[in-house]
């Protein structure tokens, strides 16, 4: 079986992510920062040593401006719920997930203005075309870093500075780049990143994280037990507390921060110079086929591991199918849960196959899908 679904989540897991999950669960059950007894205070320092890691990861200011959430959705819908309010407009480009759409078209029968910033047919933005779209009451530009359906890695420093200069938040969504493409939210000027962990982190499902800049004022979309302040019954203004309610995923955690360890010892640079290579390989392979259609930029110094096509009339459902049943090669057909992109590039009615690629993948794997899709096309 060969696995080439790694933008919806990555597959396989290193060994480590699974034996910290594994060993956590066996010897570190017991509820973080709840409890004073060792084996609470053993859990609480897995979380803790964590929440370092992925401050050091982004360069964030403190390990208190990372926040834990069950995934780069949840993240989002916390940034967005959170620092939004009736009368602000919000900037974002026509790549967007429906992570950030839908939290943003339901916000707008609250009053929230958004308006969207049409990318060309590659994916691509304009940083230009952001700047034509602020308004007076523009509180927030959100962008993908990365589209999950082209790969097109869109502008994220240039709008960043964009957006500092106007006094404008802008939060990142990080969910196709967080750990592949190096992230320094400080130097990007980014006030909010959110970030799945089992993508390109590694980590298991169920597991991401919120970047909040040191001083920005979030009001949580959901109040409870912190360990924290138990005699108020107002939520604490401190971070990440504030923003973390419940009690938190501790083996996914550990995992989680096994896959930071786990990408510190390969090399971010490495894994991206892996990845583009065999989105290389793949798109040189098929550039020269009339019945295969190619989205995005086509250069793979421009984009993640991803890359989307169809094959002549066939429907990406059938095509997806075909790769799974007859050559045991698992993609993704579809909408990928982003339209807007889908209608940017012109794939709205029959959607697209997506292979995406990951530091597991191999140059071989790549060769048997080139032959899998040459088989297909001639039956086609």
């Amino acid at each position: 079986m060969i696995y080439f679904d790694n933008a919806a989540t990555t597959w396989p897991k290193p060994e480590c992510v699974c034996d910290a999950v594994v060993n956590t669960m066996k010897k570190y059950g017991a509820n973080p920062g709840r409890s004073g007894h060792s084996m609470a205070l053993s859990a609480a320092r897995i979380v803790y040593e964590a929440r370092e890691l992925l401050a050091a990861f982004f360069n964030a200011e403190s390990s208190r401006n990372i926040v834990f959430t069950s995934n780069a959705t949840e993240a989002l819908n916390m940034a967005i719920k959170g620092v939004l309010k009736p009368g602000d407009h919000v900037i974002t480009s026509s790549m967007e997930h429906n992570s950030v759409a839908r939290p943003l078209f339901a916000l707008q029968r609250m009053g929230v203005e958004w308006d969207v910033v049409k990318c060309d047919l590659r994916g691509m933005l304009d940083p230009d075309d952001v700047k034509k779209a602020i308004k007076p009451n523009t509180r927030l530009i959100a962008m993908t870093h990365a589209s999950n359906l082209t790969g097109t890695i869109l502008p994220v420093e240039e709008v960043g500075k964009i957006a500092r200069e106007r006094g404008i938040l802008f939060l990142v969504d990080a969910a196709q780049t967080a750990g592949i493409i190096p992230i320094d939210v400080q130097r990007m000027n980014i006030d909010l990143l959110a970030f799945p962990g089992h993508k390109g982190l590694y980590g298991p499902q169920g597991t991401g994280g919120l970047y909040v800049r040191e001083t920005l004022d979030i009001t949580p979309i959901k109040e409870g037990g912190t360990g924290s302040l138990s005699e108020h019954l107002e939520q604490p203004q401190i971070l990440p507390d504030r923003l973390e309610s419940g009690t938190l995923n501790t083996p996914g955690i550990a995992g989680l921060a096994a896959g930071i360890r786990f990408i510190t010892q390969k090399g971010i640079e490495n894994i991206r110079a892996h990845e583009q290579k065999l989105a290389g390989k793949f798109l040189e392979g098929l550039k020269h086929r009339k019945d295969i259609s190619l989205y995005g930029p086509g250069d793979p110094t421009r984009m993640c591991a991803v890359v989307s096509l169809n094959v002549g009339e066939l429907d990406s459902s059938e095509l997806a199918y075909l790769l799974d049943s007859r050559c045991d090669i698992q993609v993704r057909p579809g909408l990928h849960c982003t339209p807007l992109a889908h209608k940017t590039i012109g794939t709205w009615e029959r959607g697209a196959v997506r292979f995406s690629f990951s530091v597991f993948n191999t140059e071989d794997e790549v060769d048997e899908a080139l032959r899998a899709l040459d088989v297909i096309c001639q039956g086609y």
